[in-house]
């Protein structure tokens, strides 16, 4: 099995040398497909929407969004897709998650460039600045208007340039890499209290899934904290493997095995279903007790010329 995933510390974020994004050439062989589904539920139980996710394609001139449903090549751009999931009172955590994907646009030509050079080092400066940049800002609405008080979001980011994934994660949000030759694992680490028990080893999935300060988040975008520490890395991909992004809506409905049998062997009824939409639904049908989201990204091979 080739697993490639380059972890960097949480204290001090890129600190150890990076893989190199390769450079893009004329004599580069083709380059591979990307498939993706998008889908946000509002869930059974919520009268509003904090969940938003993101799609767009990047190039060294400009941004363009992408649609709920789409596939195309890996060459020319590189693409970048996100979920946040905003909390706050009153309307601000709709607000909050928007925020956070709407900076996230700003930023990206940089990060084109710097992928298109080979330079994967400057995704560690990069990366770093997205996320100080959205904190910042959620920090200062919360602190110039009372309804945005405590206001605050989750971010998972996935940047797919050619071979490697770039991810950026803070939150209760989650990164899954599910590798062509089976399995499932997840990238990202879970900023909540159960989480940290969860990864010392004094919980399991089950209790962590039932423990009564499950949603007691440790860090997130705003939210009045003044110091934040997000966690970064890097995954090689190749043909085959997949990814997820989604909202703990998903996690709240679906156990990681289940997670995995939905996107490789979906049940016959929902089979012709987007990669997405099977996981909302799914989450939504034995749960529904939060928004739900998922982001579903599919390596393909490339098509011959």
């Amino acid at each position: 099995m080739r697993i490639t995933v380059s972890d960097f510390s949480h204290s001090h974020p890129f600190s150890d040398p990076e893989p190199m994004a390769p450079t893009r050439s004329p004599d580069s062989p083709p380059a591979p497909l990307i498939r993706w589904s998008g889908m946000t539920h509002v869930g059974k139980v919520r009268t509003n929407n904090e969940d938003s996710f993101l799609g767009v394609t990047v190039n060294g001139r400009e941004v363009s969004f992408l649609g709920k449903i789409g596939e195309s090549t890996l060459s020319a751009s590189d693409f970048v897709f996100a979920v946040s999931d905003g909390m706050g009172g009153a309307k601000s955590g709709e607000f909050a998650s928007r925020i956070a994907l709407d900076k996230i646009t700003k930023l990206l030509p940089k990060g084109f460039r710097l992928s298109a050079h080979g330079m994967a080092s400057g995704f560690s400066d990069l990366l770093d600045e997205l996320f100080g940049s959205i904190h910042h800002e959620l920090l200062k609405l919360g602190q110039s208007y009372e309804e945005c008080a405590g206001m605050g979001a989750t971010l998972s980011l996935c940047w797919f340039s050619p071979e490697w994934m770039y991810f950026g994660h803070i939150g209760d949000s989650r990164i899954y890499y599910l590798p062509k030759e089976g399995g499932l694992t997840q990238l990202t680490h879970d900023h909540t209290q159960v989480g940290w028990m969860q990864r010392g080893g004094q919980l399991n999935e089950r209790e962590a899934r039932t423990h009564p300060r499950r949603n007691v988040l440790l860090q997130v975008l705003g939210g009045g904290n003044q110091f934040i520490s997000p966690h970064f890395g890097a995954v090689g991909y190749r043909p085959g493997d997949r990814f997820v992004i989604c909202s703990d809506g998903v996690i709240d409905g679906l156990w990681d095995h289940h997670i995995e049998e939905v996107i490789r062997t979906p049940d016959a009824p929902v089979a012709q279903l987007e990669a997405a939409r099977r996981l909302v639904e799914t989450a939504v049908e034995n749960s529904g007790r939060d928004n739900t989201t998922a982001v579903v990204i599919e390596i393909l091979e490339p098509v011959a010329p």
